[in-house]
């Protein structure tokens, strides 16, 4: 989700900066293709490629990209057998391929055309093709609403060419603001969700209590109106008051959301349910079976659900696809050189 944070650095900030993202990954990685981290020259460094190990090296890398305005490849190499440098320092056992790009005028505008298109609601599929000579950007509309897998594949006359979707932030409705709310509210506007919090007391139900989520005060009708659910938003009823949440949870049914979570025991979930089956996309009690005890660990617990249930909402979409992402051959064929040293193929300007 680091992608959200780039975008809107791009928009804010018009500084120097270089824009790195994995192309493919071979074996073990910390992140997978597609992940992007953004290096403003002299300054702060948003999103991130590795668990701090490539930073560094990046860094310098990247001020050199910048200064002669030419895109690179770089290769990383962590199998401790392959790279004495790399291999010996890190041990993930991977092989990291990314793309440095200046964020110049072009590239530019073509981040900030994704960022209004997801500001709108809307998935994007960029897609960069490049060669020794130059790099390309285009966009096709995305017509389903996870994140699909970013691939990459060559194609004829040594062009390589990079898809990825970038997609607004799945919403999160948090019905019911509290000590449970506040627990859940700080750990996942971390995890990439657009969050609401949602209740009918606005006394509680602030932007001062929860100053990076939207905030919605009235009954759980009004509240659907307001907010206009999507399939593939997530809902959380969480208010602990029986007949507030049994109305959201009948509002909210039928609309077959991605994800429904309902808080409470296992008695208190047969009181809500009562009337009501309960369909396969909820989960109630809410949360994974962890032991957890008390408002931070219940939210370490839905916190993990929410990103598994994401996941699983990813992988499906690889099937759907019919890809199985293989990125063997872009690390093949060529000669590697050792110690970390990453050799550039891609050494041309900017289109």
């Amino acid at each position: 989700m680091d992608m959200h944070e780039i975008l809107t650095a791009v928009r804010e900030e018009n500084q120097r900066a270089v824009l790195a993202t994995i192309v493919c990954v071979e074996g073990h990685s910390y992140r997978k293709a597609g992940a992007t981290m953004l290096f403003i020259i002299g300054g702060k460094q948003i999103g991130s490629i590795s668990p701090g190990c490539l930073e560094h090296d990046l860094m310098e890398r990247a001020e050199e990209v910048w200064t002669t305005g030419r895109f690179s490849c770089i290769d990383y190499n962590m199998n401790q057998d392959k790279d004495v440098i790399w291999g010996e320092a890190i041990g993930c056992g991977g092989e990291i391929r990314l793309l440095l790009e200046p964020v110049n005028e072009c590239l530019r505008a073509v981040l900030l055309k994704a960022k209004e298109y997801n500001d709108e609601g809307q998935s994007v599929r960029l897609t960069r093709s490049w060669n020794d000579h130059a790099i390309s950007y285009s966009f096709t509309d995305v017509t389903f609403e996870e994140d699909a897998p970013c691939y990459t594949d060559r194609h004829e006359e040594g062009w390589v060419r990079m898809s990825m979707d970038i997609c607004p932030r799945p919403r999160l409705v948090l019905f019911g603001a509290g000590k449970d709310t506040d627990a859940l509210y700080a750990l996942v506007k971390s995890i990439g969700f657009h969050i609401v919090i949602a209740d009918w007391r606005g006394a509680i139900c602030t932007k001062e209590r929860y100053p990076d989520a939207e905030c919605i005060v009235g009954t759980p009708v009004e509240i659907m109106e307001e907010v206009c659910f999507r399939p593939d938003d997530y809902l959380i009823v969480c208010s602990h008051q029986l007949q507030q949440d049994r109305e959201m949870i009948r509002l909210a049914l039928p609309l077959k959301l991605v994800y429904i979570g309902v808080m409470g025991s296992k008695k208190r979930i047969r009181l809500l349910f009562e009337t009501f089956l309960i369909p396969s996309n909820v989960r109630a009690p809410i949360g994974l079976s962890i032991g957890a005890d008390g408002p931070a660990e219940i939210a370490v617990s839905i916190a993990a659900e929410l990103i598994a249930i994401r996941a699983g909402i990813k992988q499906r979409s690889r099937k759907e696809w019919g890809r199985d992402v293989d990125f063997g051959p872009l690390f093949g064929g060529r000669a590697k050189q050792a110690h970390g040293n990453a050799q550039a193929i891609v050494r041309a300007g900017d289109k």
